[in-house]
C-alpha cells in the first residue's frame, strides 16, 4: 500500500472506531469518511461494505480475545476458564452498540467480512469448551455456536437496558448454570 493510501486507511479505521463507539455500528459511513478527510469513494475502495469496515475495526479486539483464550487454556479449572472467556466475549460485544447484532448475523453468513473475526473466535471457544467437557464440568451436548449466540444475545439485552450494569453478568451466570452436568 502506498504511503498516502496507508494513511487514509489508518485515518478511516480511527474515525470508524470513534464513530462506532459514539453512534453504534450503524454510524454513517459518509460521516466516517468526512471525519477522516476523504471521500466516500476512498472509504469504499478500502472497505467495500460496512461489514468489511466493522471487521477491520474489531480485529484488534479479536486478537485480544484470542490471546486471552490461549492463556485460559492453561488455567487449572477448565469450566472457570470458559466462564471467564465468555464474560470477556460479552464485554467485547457490548463495547459498540449494534456489534452483537452484526456478529449474530455473521455467524449465519460465511461470506461476510465479519466471518474473518467470527471463525477464529469460534475455534478458540471450541477449544475452551472441549476442555471443560473433557473435564466433565460441562454437558457434552453444548455447542460453541450456541454459546456464542447466547453471549451476543446477552450483550444485546444489556445494551437495551443500560441502567442495569449487572444485567449481563446475571444473565450469563443464569445461562451457564444450564451448561453444567447434573
Amino acid at each position: 500500500m502506498r504511503a498516502d493510501a496507508r494513511r487514509n486507511h489508518e485515518r478511516l479505521l480511527a474515525e470508524a472506531r470513534a464513530a462506532f463507539a459514539e453512534h453504534g455500528t450503524e454510524a454513517s459511513l459518509e460521516d466516517v469518511a468526512r471525519r477522516a478527510g476523504v471521500g466516500i469513494g476512498t472509504l469504499y475502495r478500502h472497505f467495500p461494505n460496512r461489514h468489511a469496515l466493522l471487521s477491520a475495526v474489531f480485529e484488534d479486539a479479536v486478537s485480544e480475545l484470542l490471546d486471552r483464550a490461549r492463556e485460559l487454556r492453561a488455567a487449572p479449572e477448565p469450566c472457570a476458564a470458559l466462564v471467564t472467556w465468555l464474560r470477556e466475549m460479552v464485554r467485547h460485544a457490548s463495547e459498540y452498540r449494534g456489534l452483537s447484532r452484526a456478529l449474530m448475523a455473521a455467524t449465519q453468513d460465511d461470506s461476510s467480512a465479519l466471518a474473518r473475526c467470527s471463525d477464529p473466535i469460534r475455534q478458540a471457544g471450541t477449544e475452551l469448551l472441549s476442555r471443560a467437557q473433557r473435564a466433565g464440568t460441562v454437558r457434552e451436548d453444548v455447542a460453541i455456536g450456541d454459546l456464542l449466540q447466547l453471549t451476543h444475545a446477552i450483550a444485546l439485552a444489556a445494551e437495551a437496558t443500560p441502567g442495569d450494569e449487572e444485567l449481563a453478568d446475571r444473565l450469563l451466570m443464569l445461562t451457564l448454570r444450564g451448561l453444567k452436568r447434573a
